[in-house]
């Protein structure tokens, strides 16, 4: 068993210009000494190096002797610590648990990753690709922030704080050039990491307990009745433009975002009594499961496809082209509609929730639903910037109380 002891003494050779000496502890195990300064200074008058504390009994004598007695406890618990582990240990041993040099902090990145590892296996259990290329991407900023901002390839978890935080906010918005909402939705996947670490208590306080997110209100633009018309009834030359025009259409009669689209195969296309058709399947992003009956002007879409090779060799409705090459196609679509807006796959999914239902007066509850939105406030944000319907219902209504 390794002998032990502790002693407080006073460095007499390093006083200060004040004539005060370091106040120092000495370890000693199995005849192995190191020494840890306590950063106080002590006039050696007042020093009972007899009795290893502070003469007197005022106010800085029972301070002192009373820290003294704590440091003491403090590393009496180490050895008593280090003995129950069962491992031989020298003085160095001490001194380093005593200072916190022997522990191994969990690191930003190494969290990140693993946290990243686990969600990539889960890719289609319980998330979808895109939200775990989300997370692969936010890692990839916090790495270049911490390499840019603070020169480091890592940090231990625990030295993320609020600071760290809004720098990372004003990195993403200055340097990688992100919008206010796009900075917040990383800043929040970065939330999600430092939560891991909070719940394992490998961070103390959490740091995001007083960072306040707020997104701002985008107004989504969508075709009218008449841009809508219009691209339907264009006449488009070229196999691709034309594939790209009809599953633009089609999402703007389903509401189907174009990853759904993509993966949407005839087995989710059921038909009813009545000999209507409908799309029953779920959302690739959220995993929420939604109903769409179909209007005729998809119906009549699928069908031109059915026998399109793509369609019968790879089970799908419509033969898509990637996202990528699909958005710039809509380009030259719309110049060729004379349509100002920015086609894009998504605002497809605008236009179905604004021109082709609340418009036509299908409620909200129905057009969530459709959506797979999971709650209403998801949609309220389509409903929000159709003042046109706002007008024709009060139209109504004063005809109503007109006649009463």
């Amino acid at each position: 068993m390794n002998s032990f002891s502790t002693l407080f003494y006073l460095k007499d050779e390093r006083r200060d210009k004040n004539g005060k000496a370091g106040l120092y502890l000495r370890i000693t195990v199995h005849g192995r000494r190191t020494s840890i300064s306590l950063n106080r200074k002590i006039d050696p008058s007042k020093w009972d190096s007899r009795m290893n504390k502070l003469k007197g009994k005022g106010v800085e004598a029972e301070e002192l002797n009373r820290f003294m007695t704590t440091i003491r406890h403090k590393v009496n618990k180490i050895q008593h610590q280090l003995i129950e582990e069962g491992d031989p240990f020298t003085v160095h041993d001490v001194k380093d648990r005593y200072l916190g040099k022997d522990k191994k902090y969990k690191m930003l990145l190494e969290l990140f990753e693993e946290h990243n590892q686990q969600m990539e296996k889960l890719v289609g259990i319980e998330f979808a690709l895109g939200t775990w290329k989300r997370y692969h991407t936010t890692k990839s900023h916090v790495t270049e922030y911490l390499n840019t901002e603070y020169r480091k390839k890592d940090i231990p978890v625990k030295d993320v704080d609020l600071k760290f935080i809004k720098g990372f906010e004003y990195f993403l918005k200055v340097t990688k050039a992100c919008n206010h909402n796009s900075a917040l939705k990383y800043v929040n996947n970065f939330k999600k990491i430092v939560r891991i670490a909070v719940a394992n208590d490998w961070i103390a306080k959490d740091p995001f307990y007083n960072y306040k997110v707020q997104f701002k209100t985008v107004e989504r633009e969508f075709l009218n009745k008449e841009e809508l018309q219009k691209l339907i009834d264009k006449k488009i030359d070229g196999e691709r433009l034309g594939i790209v025009r009809d599953m633009f259409v089609l999402c703007c009669f389903t509401g189907l975002a174009y990853v759904d689209i993509q993966t949407l195969t005839p087995d989710e296309i059921y038909q009813n009594e009545e000999g209507g058709y409908y799309i029953k399947s779920k959302r690739s992003k959220t995993d929420t499961g939604f109903t769409i009956p179909l209007l005729p002007t998809a119906v009549a879409i699928i069908e031109k496809y059915k026998s399109h090779p793509k369609v019968v060799n790879k089970n799908c409705v419509i033969p898509v082209l990637s996202n990528q090459k699909s958005n710039a196609y809509l380009k030259e679509i719309a110049d060729r509609c004379d349509i100002k807006k920015n086609l894009t796959t998504h605002l497809a999914r605008h236009t179905f929730a604004t021109t082709v239902t609340l418009t036509n007066g299908v409620p909200i509850e129905t057009v969530g639903k459709m959506l797979g939105h999971k709650n209403l406030r998801t949609t309220q944000h389509y409903a929000k910037i159709i003042d046109s319907k706002v007008e024709e219902d009060m139209a109504i209504l004063k005809e109503k109380l007109a006649g009463m």
